[in-house]
């Protein structure tokens, strides 16, 4: 990895995030439901001054401190992942250029294309090589802790729990929730297999690795 390439991993990094976060906002447009980390989100927002941008910040924030705390690997992309992802969504609900939907169907159809982007704007992200965004790390590290759960019953207790949070501080929850759930993983694996990309082949390095790369 040279001084050049991680420089244009950075922007790789930005150019994702932008995708990914239009993606969330069209989950969001859907108005059929939010995902639990969107709910949470938005349940904030309702009770504080923040917008949902700087709700989603404040968690990933406080996320990424969570992470450090469980010694995960934290990179260049954690960071830009937890300062950017929630503020471009912002951006785009407030450009907000898309008719509303009244028919579920038709909304339906906007989240799964709101994945569909959401795991293209990933493939940027992740093609950096500069570690995954702060919530994926959470629930990896609570995983290194809980070896006897499996991995999958970890996301969805991490999952289950930030909904219900998300729910009691009067996030929308719906039908559009489910398919975002249930939706994304699939979605995921379609888009990747259609552009030949496996992130689990990605050697990802930490902020002090790059640090070192960038002495050198």
């Amino acid at each position: 990895m040279t001084k050049k390439s991680i420089i244009f991993g950075w922007l790789r990094i930005v150019g994702g995030l932008l995708i990914f976060a239009f993606g969330v906002h069209l989950t969001i447009r859907a108005d059929l439901g939010l995902a639990p980390w969107d709910c949470l989100g938005m349940g904030i927002a309702k009770h504080t001054p923040l917008n949902y941008g700087l709700s989603m910040t404040l968690i990933a924030v406080v996320v990424l401190i969570i992470d450090v705390l469980l010694k995960e690997k934290i990179g260049f992309g954690t960071i830009i992942d937890a300062l950017l992802t929630g503020n471009f969504t912002q951006l785009f609900n407030d450009i907000d250029v898309l008719p509303k939907t009244h028919n579920v169907f038709v909304g339906i159809l906007i989240i799964i294309a709101g994945l569909a982007f959401m795991a293209i704007g990933q493939f940027f992200y992740m093609k950096s090589a500069q570690c995954c965004g702060p919530r994926d790390a959470l629930f990896v590290g609570i995983g290194k802790r809980m070896k006897k759960v499996p991995i999958g019953v970890v996301l969805l207790l991490v999952m289950a729990t930030v909904l219900l949070c998300g729910w009691l501080l009067g996030g929308k929850v719906g039908i559009g929730t489910l398919v975002c759930a249930f939706g994304t993983g699939p979605v995921m694996q379609v888009v990747y297999h259609i552009i030949g990309f496996e992130p689990r082949d990605v050697e990802h390095r930490s902020v002090i690795e790059i640090i070192k790369l960038l002495k050198a």
